[in-house]
């Protein structure tokens, strides 16, 4: 089944079941669709070519 285009850089059904690694809140887009913001601790974790990187704060600084 093609991908519907859309605003939104992640599809739909994988938004849905996201969540913060570190407290497991929901996470939200941010402002500019780049990345998703936990509603709990507010770390924002990137996307990147439409891939959300959820790796927790200290693992992302070794990257």
């Amino acid at each position: 089944m093609p991908r519907k285009e859309t605003s939104d850089p992640i599809p739909k059904d994988l938004y849905d079941i996201l969540a913060c690694p570190v407290d497991k809140a929901d996470v939200k887009y941010t402002k500019d669709k780049t990345g998703l913001q936990c509603q709990k601790c507010k770390y924002v974790y990137p996307i990147k070519e439409g891939i959300p990187i959820m790796l927790p704060p200290q693992m992302q600084e070794k990257q």
